[in-house]
């Protein structure tokens, strides 16, 4: 299944490009890398400076799909076990 920004939060992430947009901890902006795990909580992202670890509720990420399209996310929204996540459904507007 091919990732589109309506599926995106329901995808994997593993393995995906992502920079760290916003968030309430400062060192944190501007951060950019591959997502090499995630937990409930938190994304470990693989950055040229080595592996950190990013809370998900205070974090906005902009992803880069596959095609190269740019995707915005609030961290909020993929607070929750991955696999749990996938059972999730949003509204779309």
């Amino acid at each position: 299944m091919t990732i589109t920004p309506q599926n995106l939060l329901r995808h994997e992430l593993i393995g995906m490009k992502t920079t760290i947009i916003l968030s309430s901890d400062p060192t944190l902006v501007n951060l950019k890398g591959v997502i090499v795990d995630e937990t409930k909580k938190m994304l470990i992202l693989e950055t040229p400076e080595g592996r950190k670890k990013i809370p998900k509720q205070v974090a906005h990420l902009g992803f880069t799909l596959p095609g190269g399209r740019r995707v915005n996310v609030d961290g909020k929204l993929l607070v929750g076990r991955p696999e749990e996540r996938i059972k999730h459904r949003w509204r779309c507007w």
